[in-house]
């Protein structure tokens, strides 16, 4: 947004310059102190996603039939680069997700990333794994602890 608005400050310039009677050879004379500050506002002005809406682009992007792994792991990151936990119900879709990729590693992983996303909050993570525990042992994955991995 900042680089349209000065890309159209430079236009206008040129476009004044082409204008003026004294034309290019004849150099413009430097503004004054007041017109060297401009403020531009950079506020969003789309539409706010609610946490229901955000939930559900997550889980329809990990419930797609033909995800491939590349995009799994794309999903992923994006993800846990926000400042949030997922909702369990994004995680169920990311682990179904692993599973029609036999990927096993991911799915150990992506619950390693939700364990270390919950941070100093302690009861997140034992959360999320009571909510997932039937997805869990439907798909038969194994957490980080039962797999001694919180040991290591």
């Amino acid at each position: 947004m900042l680089g349209a608005a000065l890309r159209r400050c430079s236009v206008a310039a040129a476009a004044a310059a082409r204008a003026s009677p004294r034309g290019l050879l004849h150099p413009v004379p430097a503004p004054g102190p007041a017109a060297a500050v401009q403020s531009v506002r950079c506020y969003s002005h789309g539409s706010h996603e609610t946490d229901e809406e955000f939930d559900a682009r997550w889980v329809t992007y990990f419930n797609k039939p033909d995800i491939d792994a590349w995009e799994l792991r794309k999903g992923m990151n994006t993800l846990v680069g926000y400042d949030l936990v997922p909702e369990p119900k994004i995680i169920d879709a990311a682990l179904r997700a692993c599973r029609r990729l036999n990927d096993f590693a991911s799915a150990v992983r992506i619950l390693e990333v939700v364990k270390d996303k919950a941070g100093p909050h302690k009861e997140i993570y034992p959360y999320v794994i009571q909510e997932l525990r039937p997805t869990l042992n439907e798909l038969g994955i194994s957490t980080p602890e039962e797999l001694g991995l919180d040991k290591v």
